[in-house]
């Protein structure tokens, strides 16, 4: 990310004065409250434009998808810090977002900007199975792993991303960069010795970027999905707490491993 050398502070996204509110150039209170949904207002709010309908339903099935994963460490981290800290949940969600990285959750823009790259030597006029392979070799030889394939549980393809597949494929949105996703699935098998299925952070960018969704926002989708995840997990902790529990069953596994004093675990003279 480069550094700008803007002197004034400029915005395309909003402004208000003491009559209205603009967003993205429509009056909110006329014309976007109780007129566009949430997931259409997130499209206008970072394309400057309104989606189409499937658009806007391919953004819908990828929020959906990824909004919440089970007690993974993000949600973890937000219930033991929820736990210590029960007057501030806005802290305890932000732990857990501090946790979207390039293993969980940010390896979605990652894979995003990888099809891009094998988009553009097909826009070139490459073959697409030799700009697959050619783009996938460079990031192995540059001893970068492909993001978007394998899955520590679902060895099988992910069963999220035929439902995303079929998501874009109803609404008929721009379905290259999901063929760009299959024709690396397809020669991971030759190059790695092993099949390496699409797993769902393969599939959000391939169906995003054929619904016109930037490449630069991929990493926004899963960070706000979690976030409802995450906010579900703070009431649960509110009614139902765990979070000390998952403290001590951290405290109660451990092993420690490193130097003891000689007189470690012997009473005081």
């Amino acid at each position: 990310m480069k550094i700008g050398k803007a002197t004034v502070p400029r915005t395309a996204i909003s402004t208000s004065d003491e009559h209205s509110i603009v967003i993205r150039g429509h009056d909110l209170s006329r014309e976007l409250i109780g007129k566009i949904s949430f997931v259409e207002h997130f499209y206008l709010l970072l394309t400057g434009r309104h989606g189409s309908p499937g658009e806007i339903a391919v953004l819908n099935a990828t929020l959906v998808a990824i909004a919440e994963h089970g007690l993974v460490p993000s949600v973890q981290a937000a219930r033991m810090t929820f736990a210590a800290a029960p007057d501030a949940m806005q802290g305890a969600v932000a732990a857990g977002i501090l946790g979207c990285g390039s293993v969980v959750l940010g390896s979605s823009e990652i894979a995003g900007r990888f099809y891009s790259e094998i988009d553009a030597q097909v826009t070139a006029g490459s073959a697409l199975a030799d700009a697959a392979l050619a783009v996938t070799q460079a990031w192995r030889n540059a001893g970068r792993a492909i993001p978007g394939y394998g899955h520590p549980l679902h060895k099988e393809r992910d069963a999220r991303v035929g439902a995303l597949f079929d998501a874009a494929q109803a609404a008929g949105t721009d379905p290259r960069f999901v063929a760009i996703a299959e024709a690396v699935e397809a020669l991971l098998p030759g190059l790695l010795g092993k099949p390496l299925r699409l797993n769902v952070s393969g599939a959000i960018p391939a169906v995003l970027l054929g619904a016109g969704f930037p490449v630069e926002g991929l990493k926004g989708v899963p960070i706000l999905a979690r976030t409802a995840g995450l906010v579900a997990h703070m009431v649960e902790e509110i009614r139902q707490p765990i979070g000390f529990a998952l403290s001590y069953q951290a405290t109660r596994e451990m092993q420690y491993d490193g130097d003891l004093p000689a007189d470690f675990g012997k009473a005081p003279a």
